[in-house]
């Protein structure tokens, strides 16, 4: 593996010549739903505009890129694990098998995978191996993985919206299932469900009372 502070033009150029698969993740902090990934294949001949990391978007603008992309893009997949996955596992590791489903899921295999981060997994496709390459930031500075980023964001999101409508009472839409004070709070009132990641320490110490 090998990890990437900071990229010269000639690793852009040099990137930019192969079929590359962008990854990255949404929701490792919070305390219900899946930890959910995206690998997106953008087409050079239809460039998109505005990319970037999906925390520095407005919901807004995350929405329309989200249409463009899955409009534009060669091919995009988007991966997951469960909270039970998540709770046997550990987040880390769960999160490394999201980002190799989404991979595996694409129906174009790859010749690069670049990940945002400092660490990446093995990744396959059709049972061949993939070459990969972690970035710190990289969700800032390479095109695929910002679109992977919005991507998961947007994904993850509308699966909290959803949740949302199913228990009105947790606040699921505001805070997305992070560990907020309000989010406490409506444990507190309300307990856990199936969706919460019963390893997670806040919730597992809710269990234990």
């Amino acid at each position: 593996m090998t990890v990437f502070k900071l990229l010269t033009e000639s690793d852009m150029r040099a990137f930019a010549q192969e079929l590359i698969a962008g990854v990255d993740e949404v929701g490792r902090g919070p305390l219900v739903g899946d930890v959910v990934t995206a690998a997106v294949v953008l087409d050079p001949n239809r460039p998109i505009s505005g990319l970037n990391d999906s925390k520095k978007l407005s919901e807004k603008r995350r929405e329309a890129l989200f249409d463009e992309i899955c409009e534009k893009a060669l091919c995009y997949h988007v991966g997951r694990a469960t909270p039970a996955e998540i709770d046997e596992l550990n987040i880390l590791h769960a999160t490394m098998l999201a980002m190799q489903r989404a991979v595996a899921g694409l129906n174009i295999a790859p010749k690069l995978v670049l990940v945002d981060g400092n660490r990446s997994p093995a990744f396959s496709h059709n049972g061949l191996p993939i070459a990969s390459h972690s970035i710190i930031k990289g969700d800032g500075l390479i095109a695929s993985i910002s679109a992977a980023s919005i991507i998961a964001k947007v994904t993850r999101d509308r699966e909290m919206d959803a949740l949302d409508a199913a228990y009105p009472q947790y606040g699921f839409a505001k805070h997305k299932g992070y560990p907020t004070k309000a989010h406490f709070e409506a444990i507190a009132l309300h307990g856990v469900f199936d969706q919460y990641r019963k390893s997670f320490k806040p919730v597992k110490a809710l269990l234990e009372d």
